[in-house]
């Protein structure tokens, strides 16, 4: 694991309603958390442990404590309501918080119960892994074209905080490799969550933050994957001038879109070039098929395997994968000459 610099003091943005929350830097040891195998191993245990301490007590038993705990936990409310088989981006953003970072109107008892829950403590894998394997697909670009803009897009990204810690993580390995224009293009139904998300880039922009300096902007349009014409012109606007494009996707296209919409999407980001994506992927093991049976998330556990058959017919192939509980994170590469 990568050496964590000392701590820098916490950085906060404003939500839509008017709190503020941490932002979230994966640099910072606040943040940061060990997604070693060896780590992700004993999240996978102590997760089993857990469903075998829950399965002791009947159904009926089970479902009046978490509702009555929900009438006190916005983070558990949240879990055990998701909007359409959805996790909204700003409950998503605040799980990634972990249990000593959240802050009122969150950090109720059960507030951190659920978020030291392994489930959740995986979704900060999760997003540190991605925030490094879009920074490693970024690098060779950027090093072989100083300069050109920086465009990358965020499909039903949220907060886009995957992207803002790539953003980060590059920075501190390579500081001039961010010396251009960049652009986080948020594909999202949601606007909450985007909007969230600039506030938060203005606070790392800010003072002595670790953005400070750099021409970045974020833009939000509303987007679902089912309809890929709005990506398709986005892009083709973008390439009417030279530009470095990458997209990544966290807890979103590759883990709730149906194999239509990953093809899809993935094809309008191989016609235009773009040559680097990231996403996470919902696993296909016993342990998450069980956890799925139990939720209301819609998620679709493809596993690697035949995630990667469906990227090869969109014309990427997997580079690279970082593996947590519930998802591996993969670096797409396009097969394009």
């Amino acid at each position: 694991m990568a050496t964590i610099p000392a701590q820098r003091k916490t950085i906060t943005a404003m939500t839509a309603d008017g709190y503020p929350l941490p932002v979230i830097d994966v640099t910072q040891p606040a943040f940061a958390v060990d997604d070693s195998a060896e780590a992700v191993a004993a999240l996978r245990d102590a997760f089993v442990n857990s469903e075998r301490r829950r399965r002791r007590l009947p159904r009926f038993v089970m479902g009046l404590l978490m509702r009555l705990a929900a009438r006190r936990s916005l983070l558990l409310r949240a879990l055990l309501r998701p909007n359409a088989g959805f996790l909204g981006g700003l409950s998503t953003y605040v799980l990634k918080l972990g249990a000593d970072n959240l802050v009122p109107p969150f950090g109720d008892r059960v507030d951190k119960q659920v978020a030291d829950s392994p489930p959740v403590r995986s979704m900060r894998v999760r997003l540190q892994q991605l925030a490094r394997l879009l920074a490693d697909g970024l690098t060779p670009e950027l090093a072989g074209r100083p300069g050109l803009p920086l465009h990358l897009i965020s499909i039903g990204g949220g907060t886009a905080i995957d992207i803002l810690n790539a953003l980060i993580v590059l920075r501190g390995a390579a500081p001039e490799a961010l010396a251009r224009p960049v652009s986080i293009h948020v594909l999202d139904l949601d606007g909450r969550a985007p909007l969230f998300g600039a506030n938060a880039l203005a606070a790392l922009r800010a003072g002595d933050g670790p953005l400070t300096g750099l021409d970045i902007r974020l833009v939000h349009t509303r987007y679902s994957w089912d309809d890929t014409a709005p990506l398709d012109r986005l892009l083709g606007e973008i390439q009417a001038a030279p530009a470095i494009i990458a997209a990544s996707s966290e807890g979103a296209l590759f883990e709730y879109g149906s194999d239509d919409a990953v093809i899809g999407n993935l094809r309008v980001l191989h016609n235009h070039a773009v040559r680097a994506v990231t996403g996470s992927v919902t696993r296909a093991d016993e342990l998450t098929l069980a956890m799925i049976a139990n939720s209301r998330f819609k998620l679709m556990p493809r596993g690697i395997d035949t995630f990667s058959s469906l990227a090869a017919r969109a014309g990427f192939a997997v580079a690279k994968v970082a593996p947590a509980l519930m998802s591996d994170q993969v670096l797409l590469r396009s097969t394009r000459g």
